[in-house]
């Protein structure tokens, strides 16, 4: 699919680069790609984020992947960047380091979708003229230009100029009441194996995969909404799967949190971006 707000190719698009493409950073590069910017997600090679179906993860590993109409392809370098924003047909994934592509690539704005736990930020501001971080930790003026508050809440979303994101409170969302309980976390660092699949439905104590000799059980009962791919090398505490309990499972498409977060970061470009009636 192709951005609708701009002809492929067109120099008039404003090139931004998406650091982290897990589900909010792949929210936000579709919203991005959807209206007309020439975007790039800059990704570990082998992430173990676990919602794949809502996130373009499985590019890194497939070479391509789908969200919502949306393609995002894997590609080797900067040459290859260009090229796909060329050819307008979908977002180009990288594994290069961001400061690798900020020195060959001149971007516009520079965006945090990392999502990481760390209380300090490093400064965004010398990425691009435009830097957006995404979540506690960023306070516009000190360590990036515009911050969004990514917490659940009515805040969620909200687009930051003179004042900190809020410090990270409490937990996930609650899904049918069930919190922390539906995550699976590895014990220790190791190699992740796995013959599971996303949306599969499971029972409690079901072995989803193992880490060496352990194996490792699913939490509760209801469908899988995220599963770290297998043949990963993963981290102490890294979550590895998520048990969706409700009667209807999601675990596919972009979830309500990154999409609250992308309409955010949409709207701080504002006059950056073409108008479009169809923004969601």
């Amino acid at each position: 699919m192709s951005p609708a707000s701009y002809p492929p190719g067109s120099k008039a698009a404003p090139r931004i680069l998406v650091a982290g493409g897990g589900d909010v950073g792949s929210a936000v590069a579709h919203g991005l790609f959807r209206l007309g910017a020439h975007v790039v997600i800059a990704e570990r090679s082998r992430s173990p984020h676990a919602r794949r179906g809502m996130a373009y993860t499985d590019a890194l590993f497939d070479g391509s992947a789908r969200l919502e109409g949306i393609d995002a392809h894997r590609v080797a370098d900067a040459a290859a960047v260009d090229a796909c924003w060329k050819a307008g047909q979908g977002i180009p994934v990288v594994t290069l380091p961001e400061k690798l592509l900020t020195a060959e690539i001149a971007f516009d704005v520079f965006i945090d979708a990392t999502m990481r736990r760390e209380n300090l930020r490093a400064d965004l501001r010398d990425m691009a003229p435009c830097a957006i971080g995404l979540g506690p930790g960023y306070v516009p003026g000190i360590n990036c230009h515009i911050a969004i508050e990514t917490q659940w809440g009515m805040a969620m979303g909200e687009v930051l100029h003179d004042r900190p994101t809020a410090a990270r409170t409490g937990g996930p969302k609650d899904l049918d009441g069930v919190t922390r309980e539906r995550f699976l976390v590895a014990p220790a660092a190791g190699l992740w194996r796995t013959g599971a699949r996303i949306g599969d439905q499971v029972q409690a104590g079901d072995v989803l995969g193992q880490i060496g000799d352990t194996k490792m059980h699913a939490p509760i009962a209801g469908w899988l909404r995220g599963l770290t791919r297998d043949g990963v090398e993963v981290t102490k505490d890294q979550r590895l799967a998520e048990v969706d309990p409700r009667e209807s499972p999601e675990f596919e498409g972009l979830g309500e949190r990154p999409r609250a977060i992308a309409r955010g970061v949409i709207e701080a470009l504002g006059a950056m971006l073409p108008p479009a009636a169809g923004r969601s």
